[in-house]
């Protein structure tokens, strides 16, 4: 027995992972990561069995070369060994980190020089949750930059989205254009519903009788949909844009004054009806019922208690109802839970301090590789510059070279600035996140409804609401800061000594 389990201790598993085509096609990373892998495994006298590879973008779903690493592990325990280039290679998430962690494999950190295992210190293992977390972080640093793109385009009337039923997104010259024959229809849907004389579910029917779908491939235009396309301004030459009106550079399909009468005939239309502003509910959209999944819901009672209830929309769900006071206590809770004393919030952020230095080191190699790059490039540009004028090179060659090297070059100064950007705000953004733990709980209590919503959103993906009790889901990096602080709370007595010692971080 004892021969297999070191037998299953020398087999391994290699993981290899690129964030995006482009860094596959530079050809560096991949390589050079299972050149790396490949000859630590002689080195220490590993047979690497299988190797797993990942070319996309961390910050999407469905790593498929990820799983069927998870999937292999769990159907041959003779390998139990995952030798990876470093922590951001490895984890997405912090879920992620659980889910091997539950398999009891060996991970061999290679470029950190780190091995984790069951038999690793809790201190080793605490420190190792740190790096999970600040790898997220700089994923989300890189992905701002994404959205700033987007912020530009919109600002100068282009739509950073795909575009509406009626339009297509010309790939060619990247702006939107009129799709003729769902512009008719959309035309005549403003002009039919304008007249007052038709409801939404007379206009779909219309739509349905005439063949036209509304963009939704087989299946028949619903009546939402008739909605959604009536009040978008996008057909009247404007967008919305993160809650701003904005002028579109594409053509409109109805006049803006068309536009106006539809949106008055649905004024109308929520007057008659005496629809009352809903109220502004502490909790409303933060749970889902635990019995069926629908949305929970919240209604004012004898004119002054507030009741929350599952809507019960698929029908059969016999959940209760609750005073909002009873689940202000249980949220209040959930905060409190991510909050770490002060001896603990003090010794995480020095782990950060200490793990800045190696983090640092590999922001500074990637600008010194993007610089060496863009040098490059700047050279090639110049010596074809001068071979133009000497007449070595056609004045057709030039123009397609150089315009092919300004692209490049000024794709490497955009990533050259992304990773200058993320190396500052490491350190900054761990501790702001630390400092916040420590404080959430004692805002939440001496916020009002609105303000208590609006934290929760941040602490907060969505939760799950059965028998009056809450079940959380924290957003990342809260739900790290939640493990933190169960632990921390369970080994209170070893923090006397100054420092707090966790058991079994992952366990």
């Amino acid at each position: 027995m004892k021969r297999e389990t070191r037998q299953a201790r020398r087999n391994a598993v290699t993981y290899a992972r690129v964030s995006s085509k482009e860094q596959e096609k530079e050809g560096f990373s991949i390589p050079a990561q299972q050149k790396l892998l490949g000859g630590y495994a002689a080195k220490e006298g590993f047979e690497v069995v299988r190797e797993f590879v990942d070319v996309e973008t961390a910050k999407q779903a469905g790593r498929s070369q990820f799983n069927a690493m998870l999937e292999y592990l769990q159907e041959n325990p003779e390998a139990r060994v995952i030798l990876v280039e470093k922590t951001d290679r490895l984890y997405r998430n912090f879920r992620d980190y659980v889910t091997i962690d539950e398999l009891d494999a060996e991970i061999h950190l290679v470029k950190e020089g780190e091995v984790l295992s069951r038999d690793s210190r809790s201190h080793q293992k605490f420190i190792h949750g740190i790096k999970v977390l600040m790898a997220k972080n700089y994923i989300d640093n890189l992905s701002e930059e994404t959205k700033k793109g987007m912020n530009e385009k919109a600002a100068q009337g282009g739509y950073p989205h795909r575009a509406p039923v009626g339009y297509r997104n010309d790939t060619t010259n990247h702006t939107i254009v009129v799709e003729p024959e769902e512009a008719d229809y959309i035309r005549r849907m403003f002009e039919w519903y304008a007249t007052g004389a038709y409801s939404l579910q007379d206009i779909r029917q219309r739509c349905i009788e005439t063949g036209f779908r509304g963009g939704w491939g087989s299946r028949p235009i619903s009546k939402s949909k008739v909605e959604l396309i009536l009040k978008n301004p996008f057909y009247a030459g404007q967008f919305r844009w993160h809650g701003k009106l904005i002028a579109g550079k594409h053509e409109p399909i109805i006049t803006r004054d068309l536009f106006d009468r539809v949106q008055e005939v649905f004024v109308a239309r929520e007057r008659k009806k005496g629809k009352q502003r809903k109220n502004d509910f502490a909790f409303s959209g933060l749970m889902n019922c635990g019995n069926c999944g629908c949305a929970v819901t919240a209604e004012i009672q004898k004119g002054r208690y507030v009741y929350y209830h599952c809507t019960n929309y698929h029908g059969g769900c016999n959940e209760g109802f609750y005073r909002e006071e009873v689940l202000d206590a249980q949220f209040a809770d959930v905060v409190r839970r991510i909050r770490l004393d002060g001896t603990t919030a003090e010794w995480i952020k020095e782990a950060l301090r200490e793990s800045l230095a190696e983090e640092t080191e590999f922001y500074q190699q990637s600008i010194a590789r993007l610089t060496a790059q863009l040098e490059q490039v700047k050279r090639r540009l110049n010596q074809a510059y001068m071979d133009k004028l000497d007449g070595k090179i056609t004045e057709e060659f030039w123009t397609e070279k150089s315009g092919e090297w300004q692209v490049e070059q000024a794709r490497l100064i955009s990533e050259l600035a992304r990773h200058q950007d993320a190396d500052g705000r490491y350190l900054d953004t761990g501790i702001q996140v630390l400092e916040l733990a420590e404080c959430a709980y004692e805002l939440y209590l001496r916020q009002p409804p609105a303000e208590k919503r609006q934290m929760l959103n941040l602490l907060l993906s969505n939760c799950t609401f059965s028998g009056g009790a809450i079940t959380p889901t924290y957003r990342q990096p809260f739900d790290i800061l939640a493990v933190m602080a169960e632990r921390a709370k369970k080994n209170k007595p070893a923090a006397r000594t100054g420092q707090p010692v966790l058991q079994e971080w992952g366990g």
